[in-house]
């Protein structure tokens, strides 16, 4: 068995372009058009990758990017301000703060100072507690993007075994709770789990997001297993997952390639969330 390769990319420009055709649609009669602004603090390479894809996609469907580029030492409280002006601010519909920051800067802190309503991230408190009650209209974006994936790929989740390998608020607790909105039984493995090896075999889905770069060997998998790759790692200046491909595309059912899987799903659906945050705005008035 040879597994067939998810087109990440594929699909999240075709996500892209019906957001750009229904951005189009929205603007007639307006003179208000979405937009999105991503706060970074300092120059990790990788956060500045990001932010730099972002501001790309929002070009490409009708988004206006406003970014604001803070020093590494930028007191919390600066920051806090920031966000309370861009909370007031009518032409800002949704808010991003890239993340990781800096260790002396409370990240919780910082995030619940976002307007829920501008949250296109998803981490607020409230939003959380909504997508745990399931009336979220704004989703974590990766989670969101691995259900867009299952859902093109023809994949019945209801009654499936789910096992996601990661328990981050980013993606494996939103995750696991939009997969069992959709009726799946969801089991979550961690650090400090035993035996997890037994556990993966039992898993129709398999997600993972850990982090540690071709984790999850073909032993771990169960036969025609659907696997989903969260993770992004580089080595030898090369990009990996958390998933040895080469092993677990010959056992696999469908699997994610890293890069060109969740990655490129990540920021379709940052732009969906933006959209969203418009209509919820501007458009429902």
């Amino acid at each position: 068995m040879t597994a067939e390769i998810i087109d990440g990319k594929g699909i999240s420009t075709q996500i892209k372009e019906e957001i750009a055709e229904e951005i189009k649609d929205l603007r007639k009669g307006r003179d208000t058009i979405p937009g999105l602004a991503v706060i970074i603090v300092g120059e990790d390479p990788a956060s500045l990758i990001y932010v730099r894809n972002k501001k790309k996609a929002c070009e490409e469907i009708g988004i206006e990017s406003f970014e604001y580029h803070t020093d590494l030492h930028t007191p919390q409280e600066d920051i806090l301000k920031t966000i309370h002006r861009l909370n007031q601010d009518k032409k800002i519909h949704g808010i991003l703060v890239q993340l990781p920051l800096p260790k002396d800067i409370d990240t919780g802190l910082i995030l619940e100072g976002i307007a829920p309503d501008k949250d296109v991230d998803c981490f607020h408190p409230i939003n959380m507690g909504k997508l745990m009650t399931n009336t979220a209209d704004l989703l974590p974006c990766t989670s969101a993007g691995i259900i867009e994936l299952l859902d093109h790929s023809n994949v019945k989740i209801q009654g499936k075994r789910a096992v996601i390998l990661g328990r981050s608020n980013i993606v494996g607790k939103p995750t696991a709770l939009m997969l069992l909105h959709r009726h799946a039984t969801v089991t979550i493995c961690h650090s400090r789990t035993e035996e997890i090896e037994d556990i993966t075999r039992e898993g129709d889905i398999l997600v993972s997001a850990i982090g540690v770069p071709r984790f999850v060997t073909g032993e771990m998998i169960k036969d025609g297993a659907i696997v989903i790759d969260v993770g992004i790692n580089r080595i030898n200046n090369k990009l990996v997952g958390d998933v040895d491909f080469d092993e677990v595309v010959r056992k696999a059912s469908l699997i994610t390639p890293v890069p060109g899987g969740v990655g490129p799903m990540t920021i379709a659906m940052l732009m969906k969330n933006t959209l969203t945050a418009f209509k919820r705005q501007i458009c429902m008035k």
